[in-house]
């Protein structure tokens, strides 16, 4: 069956790849063709190479009632969030929220971790909104059909405060994190999406809770997961210079670096450079910090609007933050132009200016 009537195959995919991925639900309801399509690898490589995949980010972000905010409620609407997800396309500046599942209705879970995987953006774990109780729950939603599925749940019981990162095809990896009775953690997994099977790695070396963990990715297709900081049961809060890099290929970990890090620092604003210059990008105080083989150098100031970094997003040759002023101010979007060092103010609609836990960036 042709893939559109009197058009020869390679000039129909010419026009599928040109789609918005917001389309992409009413174009898998057009024909099974075009369903099997969009759905190929093949499809999600030629709109990357063709430069026609969109990068958007998700963000966990709160509420933001401008009612409330008249009526004086915003502190308590601000201690007792309500979670949702949206969605920054990062070329336009447009602002969507995307829509919850029957068992999402009611918010987020608190401080639950999100990861994009090909078409997929996986929830994972946090905190019942209502009972404060940890999850091991996995929500799957799929841009593709604009559905919510659920996964396996994550093995080995409740954990909080764990970090995670995808290879952006099909594997995302959990380290870290905090049990039922706060002590730290060295466990880590892996969570194939496509097969939904969760599969046990080594332990680390250290236990590291409230750890960064970022997927750096290599030019043979494989790739390491540097986990970043954290700090160990004893320690309560102080935070280590510390990482640790396990190999996909060889499926072991590396050495611990003592001295990754500068500073004993949070390290939840770390993310992945997507070049072959810079391995990893992060924000140290008032600068924007970037991994130069050993050395982090600085590349750019925070702008002066922001004082609390909550999220950060790198491809080539750009950088995302949000973040706002204050506590319970509204959070802002800035673009960094990582060959110009200039900063871009991207606007946040009323709506979508509510505190924001966590983000990823995925490529559609």
């Amino acid at each position: 069956m042709e893939l559109i009537s009197c058009l020869p195959e390679d000039i129909a995919r010419e026009c599928l790849v040109r789609v918005s991925y917001q389309e992409f639900p009413a174009v898998a309801t057009v024909s099974k063709g075009w369903q099997t399509e969009i759905q190929t690898p093949e499809f999600r490589r030629v709109r990357r190479s063709t430069g026609h995949a969109q990068k958007i980010l998700v963000t966990v972000q709160s509420k933001f009632d401008s009612e409330k905010s008249k009526t004086g409620l915003l502190a308590k609407a601000t201690a007792n969030p309500v979670y949702n997800l949206n969605v920054l396309e990062t070329e336009t500046g447009i602002w969507s929220e995307l829509p919850m599942g029957p068992e999402l209705c009611e918010g987020l879970p608190l401080f639950c971790q999100i990861a994009g995987v090909g078409y997929d953006l996986v929830v994972m774990g946090g905190w019942d909104p209502d009972s404060w109780k940890a999850s091991n729950s996995v929500f799957i939603y799929s841009f593709l059909s604009a559905k919510w599925r659920r996964g396996a749940d994550m093995p080995g019981g409740p954990r909080t405060f764990f970090s995670c990162a995808s290879d952006h095809e099909r594997m995302v990896y959990v380290a870290g994190g905090h049990d039922e009775e706060k002590n730290a953690l060295k466990s880590a997994f892996a969570y194939d999406v496509v097969d939904d099977m969760w599969i046990p790695l080594p332990d680390m070396a250290r236990e590291r809770d409230e750890c960064k963990v970022v997927f750096c990715a290599k030019d043979n297709g494989s790739g390491t997961i540097k986990v970043v900081g954290g700090y160990r049961t004893e320690m309560q809060g102080r935070f280590e210079r510390s990482a640790e890099e396990f190999g996909v290929a060889t499926w072991r970990w590396g050495p611990v670096e003592e001295e990754f890090l500068d500073d004993a620092t949070c390290p939840g604003t770390c993310v992945d450079g997507c070049d072959l210059e810079r391995k990893m990008y992060m924000c140290k105080g008032d600068d924007v910090v970037a991994l130069d083989g050993e050395t982090w150098q600085v590349v750019a100031k925070v702008p002066r609007e922001i004082r609390n970094v909550a999220c950060v997003g790198a491809w080539v040759d750009a950088l995302l933050l949000i973040g706002s002023s204050g506590f319970g101010e509204p959070y802002m979007s800035f673009v960094l132009d990582l060959k110009s060092g200039v900063w871009s103010k991207l606007e946040n609609p009323e709506n979508f200016t509510g505190h924001v836990q966590s983000g990823c960036l995925l490529e559609i």
